[in-house]
């Protein structure tokens, strides 16, 4: 087993152990924030003039994808937990969720008009995270985009920090924004805002436009 494998082995036995627990503590989680809502309708209405589905990646429960759902998105969702897309399928009959790992999509060339990772790409080792990207930009159409959801590093280096399931990093947005630069992906727009009550860390959001 390499050490990319055991790193993503390792991940989903994490979250296949909390999956109940994690299902019922994200019920309404985006209630109590406007601006994370706000990033998200963005996303929607940008990517609704172009033609083709969108893949949440890292779908969890599915509570996000069923959010873009009602934004009016042909979404489906993706996760590496076989214990999450199964709480997700029970959760939303209505919408597509399959078992996968989102540095190996098994979708064509530029099926996708869109990607979101919610907070999905924390848990990638720094230096397994390029790889990512450039699989992001192989699934995505010309002028489709990515949205990006992470915990931010206040301007500093990418920082390893004990998140409840498993190690998680936090990032510089510009760090980050530079690695999707490298894949071929055009910065639309960054929204960076501070904890609520009850949070630890910075969030930051990224907006990208695929080139073509």
């Amino acid at each position: 087993m390499t050490e990319t494998s055991s790193h993503l082995s390792a991940t989903a036995d994490a979250y296949d152990s909390v999956a109940v627990l994690y299902d019922e503590l994200s019920r309404g989680a985006l209630d109590a924030f406007p601006l994370d809502r706000a990033v998200l309708a963005a996303f929607a209405e940008l990517v609704s003039a172009g033609a083709g589905p969108v893949a949440e990646l890292g779908c969890g429960p599915g509570r996000t994808t069923a959010y873009l759902r009602d934004l009016g998105l042909d979404v489906f969702g993706i996760d590496l937990s076989p214990a999450m897309i199964e709480l997700a399928r029970q959760n939303h009959p209505d919408l597509r969720f399959e078992l996968g790992s989102m540095d190996a999509l098994d979708l064509a060339d530029g099926k996708l008009n869109g990607i979101v990772s919610w907070y999905s790409l924390i848990h990638t080792p720094p230096q397994d995270l390029p790889p990512y990207f450039t699989e992001f930009r192989r699934v995505i159409a010309p002028g489709g985009h990515i949205l990006l959801g992470f915990f931010e590093a206040d301007g500093g280096p990418v920082t390893p920090f004990d998140h409840k399931v498993v190690t998680a990093y936090r990032w510089p947005v510009d760090g980050l924004a530079e690695l999707a630069r490298e894949a071929g992906f055009v910065e639309v727009g960054r929204m960076l805002r501070e904890p609520h009550e009850g949070e630890r860390f910075r969030r930051g959001h990224l907006l990208m436009r695929a080139g073509e």
